[in-house]
């Protein structure tokens, strides 16, 4: 039994209970990205975080690359991201195959993780979304460029993958290895590819990057879609890009703790309170 001190206060996530220090919340949000977590408690956040920024809904998956073991990466069981606790994420191989047999369900389009990490050594993360911001790009001619200075996330380059060339008539989803291997070379060295018709997946080198780039990235292609509704987009050029895309780390903590707040804020006034 835990006894509640001043300036604490717990919230039950579903079937865990997840701690706040509220006083440290409140004057230094930067501690909580001081703060050592483990790499379940991280992934939990991300997915949780991407639903409340409206890059992940009932569908779509985040992953992190195992820091100790390279060979393995974390990504939660076949659940909504907003669902998502600590307890739910499993480890994989980059076979995408869970290393401790499990008879829950598990996503099917895991495959694009074990793809990227194998063919990536440099991707920490890795999210697939199918934010509506981005699908424009992924459905006409549209080419994806930067029109702002957090855009930049997205880098010089954005490939589009479509899977019809190889594949054939599909259900549009990547669930063998050979369709998330053949994403993979198409992504190359790039932050993020486009799906033709089906999404967009993105990259990171740390977790942090991956949340931030995945947000700002839906961000941004919302702008320029709504831009074009206007008449031509005067877009960042390759050497703009390059120069604003370089984001230290403190400039992703600030984001991640604004984030943060807000799941904070969203667990302690529920809807109706």
């Amino acid at each position: 039994m835990f006894r509640l001190t001043r300036g604490q206060f717990c919230f039950i996530f579903y079937t865990q209970a997840v701690w706040f220090d509220k006083s440290s919340l409140l004057e230094s949000p930067a501690r909580m990205t001081d703060q050592p977590v483990s790499p379940q408690v991280a992934l939990a956040t991300a997915n949780r975080i991407l639903a409340r920024e409206g890059v992940l809904d009932a569908f779509g998956h985040v992953s992190l690359r195992d820091p100790e073991r390279p060979d393995r990466f974390y990504l939660a069981r076949s659940l909504a991201p907003e669902l998502v606790t600590a307890a739910d994420i499993l480890v994989f191989d980059l076979a995408s195959q869970p290393i401790v047999p499990c008879d829950v369900a598990l996503y099917g389009e895991r495959v694009i993780h074990g793809a990227i990490y194998q063919a990536r050594p440099d991707v920490q993360a890795v999210c697939h979304h199918h934010a509506a911001a981005m699908m424009p790009f992924c459905l006409g001619a549209l080419t994806l460029g930067v029109v702002t200075q957090l855009g930049a996330a997205i880098g010089p380059h954005v490939s589009v993958w479509d899977q019809r060339p190889e594949f054939g008539a599909t259900n549009h989803l990547v669930t063998r290895d050979v369709e998330a291997a053949s994403l993979a070379r198409c992504l190359g060295d790039d932050n993020l590819v486009l799906m033709k018709r089906h999404g967009t997946t993105v990259v990171g080198t740390s977790l942090r990057e991956l949340v931030f780039r995945a947000i700002y990235a839906c961000r941004d292609a919302q702008l320029q879609a709504d831009a074009l509704r206007h008449g031509p987009v005067d877009y960042f050029t390759a050497a703009e890009i390059a120069m604003a895309g370089r984001f230290p780390e403190a400039t992703l903590a600030r984001a991640w703790d604004l984030w943060c707040a807000r799941l904070s804020r969203d667990i302690g006034n529920p809807p109706g309170a």
